[in-house]
């Protein structure tokens, strides 16, 4: 296993998967990570749905993408240039890239801290990932997928509680095979305040 730092300073966003599904061992312990990510006033109220059949996640990723807006990107505002996002490019028509893996994250409508507790389960499920040898995206928005009577049926076979409600998407597969991994960009500077206590 990697040193923790040089997981976060390693991981990245993957959009582009090899068909090959990920081995349950590893599944299992990105699960377990999330299980035990931070959650508002230990409430562990995220539901973890996750979903390897093919044909179920490319119909959700193609609802997603047509309740998304195709033309988001601009000349100056865009997500990637190496790795387009269905924000950048029109042509992508699934919003989860043919994943093989995607687990969607479910918290209550009416709680507070619903977006914050499904964040820190999903960015310690990627660094686990990240750590296994496994690709993953964050997908935000999640509740578009099931914006149609199919995704509504989907949501009543995985038996989502009616309080519930999809908060976001993450996605986990093996990097397309002989794609380069992005090199970290460089961090901007300016992006740390500091009030006391400097060091001498």
């Amino acid at each position: 296993m990697p040193d923790i730092f040089e997981t976060i300073m390693h991981r990245c966003s993957i959009r582009r998967f090899e068909p090959k599904q990920i081995e349950e061992t590893a599944l299992q312990q990105i699960l377990q990570a999330g299980l035990y990510a931070p959650c508002a006033g230990g409430r562990q109220g995220v539901i973890f749905a996750v979903c390897q059949d093919k044909e179920v996640n490319e119909r959700l990723g193609k609802i997603k993408r047509a309740n998304s807006n195709p033309r988001m990107a601009t000349a100056t505002s865009f997500v990637s240039r190496e790795r387009p996002s269905i924000a950048d490019d029109p042509k992508l028509t699934n919003a989860f890239y043919d994943a093989p893996t995607v687990i969607t994250l479910f918290a209550p409508k009416n709680f507070l801290f619903s977006v914050d507790d499904c964040a820190v389960a999903a960015e310690n499920m990627m660094l686990a990932a990240d750590a296994l040898g496994i690709g993953s995206c964050y997908i935000g928005q999640g509740w578009p997928a099931f914006a149609d009577p199919y995704g509504q049926e989907i949501l009543r076979q995985w038996n989502i509680p009616a309080d519930h409600y999809a908060v976001m998407q993450l996605l986990l597969g093996y990097a397309k095979e002989g794609d380069k991994h992005p090199t970290p960009k460089p961090r901007k500077e300016g992006r740390v305040i500091r009030m006391g206590g400097a060091a001498k």
